[in-house]
Parts: C-alpha cells; sequence; structure tokens
C-alpha cells in the first residue's frame, strides 16, 4: 500500500495518474470528494482519493473520534489484506493534509482533525511508500519497497 498526501491543489491527483502510469493500465478510482460506498474491486490496481472526507463521514456517522479510528483501523486491515491476496494487486490512497497544526474553533472540526491525523498515521505506519506532494513535486518520505 502507498500513501500520498500532500497539500490541496498541490498535484497529488496529477502526479498519482502519471508515477503509476494509470493512462495505460487497468484500475478503479475512487474518490470520497463525490461517492461514499466503494465498489467491488475487479481492477489490480485500486485508489482511494480524499480519504479525509471519509475519515469526515467516519466521524459524523460514529460522533466519536476515538470510534471513527476503530472503524478506519478495521477497514484498513481489510484493505490490505485485499492487496496482500494477490501479487499483482496495488492499493494507493491520497489524502489531503489537514491544518498544518492550526486547531479548528469548531468541536466537530476538531474532533475530525484529530481523527485524520490518527487514520494518517495509521495508513503511514502499514504502506510501503509514504509520498508527500508540495506544488506537483514529490517526497519521499517512506520507502519500505513492496516487501511489507
Amino acid at each position: 500500500m502507498h500513501l500520498v498526501t500532500g497539500g490541496a491543489f498541490n498535484g497529488k491527483k496529477q502526479w498519482v495518474k502519471e508515477a503509476y502510469s494509470l493512462g495505460e493500465k487497468p484500475h478503479i478510482w475512487h474518490s470520497f470528494y463525490h461517492a461514499g460506498q466503494l465498489e467491488k474491486w475487479t481492477e489490480p490496481i485500486v485508489v482511494l482519493e480524499g480519504i479525509e472526507r471519509h475519515v469526515r463521514r467516519l466521524v459524523e456517522k460514529e460522533e466519536d473520534a476515538e470510534s471513527a479510528r476503530q472503524v478506519w483501523n478495521e477497514q484498513l486491515t481489510g484493505w490490505i489484506d485485499w492487496e496482500s491476496k494477490e501479487k499483482n494487486r496495488q492499493l494507493i490512497l491520497i489524502g489531503t493534509d489537514m491544518t498544518k497544526g492550526v486547531v479548528p474553533a469548531n468541536a466537530f472540526d476538531r474532533r475530525w482533525r484529530d481523527a485524520a491525523g490518527w487514520c494518517f498515521q495509521a495508513a503511514a505506519k502499514q504502506a510501503c511508500q509514504v509520498i508527500q506532494i508540495w506544488y506537483g513535486l514529490p517526497q519521499i518520505i517512506k520507502n519500505k519497497g513492496e516487501e511489507q
């Protein structure tokens, strides 16, 4: 699993498309910005864009950052299990970095920010690669290869 993160509108989506040659390879691109439910994964490459929005929905549903975190961890485990079942599978998570340490005034936004931070940490810990994109430029933060 690879995690790609960075600021809003910093080129994450375009970078992923180019870096993984998605114009030439069969893949599923799921955007949590536009759709809620995940469809069945029938292609070997799955991109989940907007994971911070998915976490927001979890916080809205669970009404508690810790419960949302638990649901996220269960989902992440399932996604990684899917990826590990076949050698050619690749899961790519794309998430926007939130607030850069600025504490939101709104209580819900604080819960969301906290849950997103925990969820990103869990994803980064499990990921083989973590890539940060700023202004279209990649910075590899973690690279464990594909032996994870």
